[in-house]
């Protein structure tokens, strides 16, 4: 990721703290919806059979695993800069089916263009420099390849004061009493309410050189998954 080196130390520490219970607190946090939208990006991103897909800041591995079981003819590739992360994805059923290495979003260390397709869950908030990270994704994707990604979304519109106020006392709320750990779930929902609206995303993507942009809020806004396809 391309942020200084304590904000980077930071993130890290965070995400190898709550590996052990990252999972539990997504389902809370999204009451149930998170796997579900794990599988409607797996299914988006649509590889070739015999190609070659990228899970990007795989965490404990759901989107990699599910398009492991939904593409067997599709080598998978999961990578996270949280080593905990990658234990937990490990030791889960399917793992063997999936390529797990432990790289750095901002310095992918894969050749030009080697990957037919490129997903990622919860990403983009945690990077400063959002254009690097999407240009380095360009890098490593095919013409003609789709990039598919989940991530938090500020909410909008009449629900945003209420929508604010519940991810404000709640999230750190569920952090304390599932995992006893408020400070790193005050992070991550101050990070989801701070973080570039769908449409500032797509206009990077645009710049880019992708085209086919589109995106579907999810959970009264505070979610979406955005799609986009490189230009050939």
């Amino acid at each position: 990721m391309t942020i200084d080196k304590s904000k980077r130390s930071e993130v890290h520490g965070i995400f190898e703290k709550i590996a052990g219970y990252y999972d539990r607190m997504n389902f809370l946090m999204t009451l149930g919806r998170h796997g579900r939208w794990c599988r409607e990006v797996a299914d988006r991103v649509a590889p070739p059979p015999g190609g070659q897909l990228l899970d990007i800041a795989t965490g404990t591995g759901v989107i990699a695993l599910e398009a492991a079981r939904r593409y067997p003819a599709v080598t998978v590739t999961g990578v996270d800069f949280s080593e905990e992360m990658l234990t937990r994805a490990r030791a889960k059923p399917w793992a063997q089916a999936v390529r797990w290495q432990h790289a750095d979003a901002a310095h992918l260390p894969f050749d030009d263009e080697s990957f037919d397709g490129i997903t990622e869950g919860y990403l983009l908030r945690n990077v400063e420099d959002l254009d690097g990270v999407l240009r380095e994704q360009r890098r490593v994707l095919k013409p003609g390849g789709r990039i598919v990604i989940l991530e938090t979304c500020p909410p909008s519109g009449w629900v945003q004061p209420v929508v604010e106020l519940g991810m404000r006392i709640i999230v750190p709320l569920l952090g304390q009493v599932v995992a006893r750990d408020r400070s790193s779930y005050s992070y991550l929902e101050s990070s989801t309410l701070a973080f570039a609206s769908p449409e500032h995303v797509a206009d990077v993507l645009r710049g880019l050189g992708f085209q086919d942009i589109g995106w579907s809020k999810k959970f009264f806004g505070t979610n979406v998954i955005l799609w986009a396809t490189r230009s050939r």
